[in-house]
This record gives C-alpha cells, sequence and structure tokens, in this order.
C-alpha cells in the first residue's frame, strides 16, 4: 500500500495523542518506563500542548496509508537544553514524538517518516538529522542503528530528562522511496475548524 506524508493540522491532534498512549502502554507492558510519569515523562496534556505549538508552527507531519493515521513525527530545528551544541543545532534537524500506529508495524512506517526528515533537512541545506532517544530503552537505540543512525554520545550532567542518547544520521544518506508520495499543503479544515495560535 502507498504511504502518503502530509502535514499536520490541529485537527491531527486527537490522532497524535491517541497514538502516544498506545504506544506508552505498549511499552509499558514490555517493562519500559518511556513516555510514563514514573519515568519523567510528560504528562499527556503537555504532550499535547508541545504538539499543539508544532502543529502551529507547521513542523508536525502524519504517515497515512489507505487514508489512515499511521504514523507520525515532528521536525525542527530545537532541542531541550543541555543535549545538542549550539553548532550542532545549526547544522541538523531534530526529530520529536515519531510514534507509529500499531496497527501498521512492521510496514516500515518509521522509516519512511525518518526519510521525510531527511528530505526537510536537505531542503534547508542542513547535513544531519538528529534526535534523542530515551535513555534506558535499549530496544529503541537499536531500532534507530538498523535504521543507519550512530550513537554520538549520552547526554552530559547539564540535561536532566530522561531521554538523552543522542543519535544522528547525515542527510544525504538516504536513498528517497519516489512511490511515496509527500503532500506539503495543509488538508481542508472541518467546518468550524479555526487554528489556534500560541507561542513555543
Amino acid at each position: 500500500m502507498t504511504t502518503v506524508i502530509r502535514r499536520a493540522s490541529l485537527s491531527d491532534l486527537g490522532s497524535i495523542c491517541r497514538l502516544r498512549i498506545q504506544r506508552t502502554a505498549w511499552l509499558t507492558a514490555r517493562g519500559s518506563d518511556q513516555w510514563t510519569v514514573a519515568g519523567r515523562g510528560r504528562p499527556i496534556e503537555i504532550f499535547a500542548s508541545a504538539v499543539g505549538r508544532s502543529l502551529d508552527a507547521g513542523e508536525t507531519w502524519i504517515a497515512e496509508v489507505a487514508g489512515e493515521p499511521a504514523g507520525t513525527i515532528t521536525v525542527n530545528d530545537q532541542a531541550d537544553p543541555g543535549l545538542w551544541s549550539p553548532w550542532e543545532l545549526a547544522d541538523a534537524v531534530i526529530v520529536h514524538y515519531m510514534i507509529v500506529d500499531l496497527r501498521f508495524a512492521g510496514q516500515r512506517i518509521g522509516h519512511r517518516l525518518l526519510a521525510h526528515a531527511a528530505s526537510l533537512a536537505r531542503e534547508q541545506q542542513r547535513h544531519w538529522v538528529r534526535l534523542d532517544a530515551w535513555t534506558t530503552n535499549t530496544d529503541l537505540h537499536d531500532y534507530y542503528r538498523r535504521e543507519g543512525f550512530h550513537l554520538v554520545r549520552i547526554a552530559g550532567p547539564v540535561s536532566s530528562g530522561p531521554s538523552q542518547a543522542l543519535f544522528q544520521r547525515r542527510s544525504d544518506s538516504w536513498t528517497f522511496e519516489p512511490m511515496t508520495p509527500v503532500l506539503t499543503r495543509m488538508p481542508e479544515p472541518l467546518p468550524g475548524f479555526e487554528a489556534h495560535s500560541g507561542g513555543r
């Protein structure tokens, strides 16, 4: 099936939060504390607020399969303090909140979302795709290694968050798949829908 990647709108916020809740439950069942409050993850209300700001800024994308939301990714040039240096941020896009719906596991949705991040980096003439992964989730680290990323370092004491494993991959190292359409326009808003505004 064809995967379409489109820019997300505020009307997608509920679906994105559902993906986060679904994946957190899946991780918890496997013994991971990723995204849990006990593991110092953001409560869903704080997550929703952060994603809402990214939606306003046009930084969040949805992967669809047969019209169904199958995954999401946020891509910008910002990171939590103490993770990346200013020069590392200046030459990279930063991946946030990549989540794939469990119904579409094994269909390379994550691969396509990461390739899309790389295409955004190339459009901006940035040489790296960088991300921070949950420090204790070594299965996630292995996934990013399989996707061609390498571990740069574990962030130092300046960063106190739970996601300190720093990975990167050169943006020109992807082989882009021409069969994957990308819609850069916003979907038509629902009747009565108005985007909200807010600062970062």
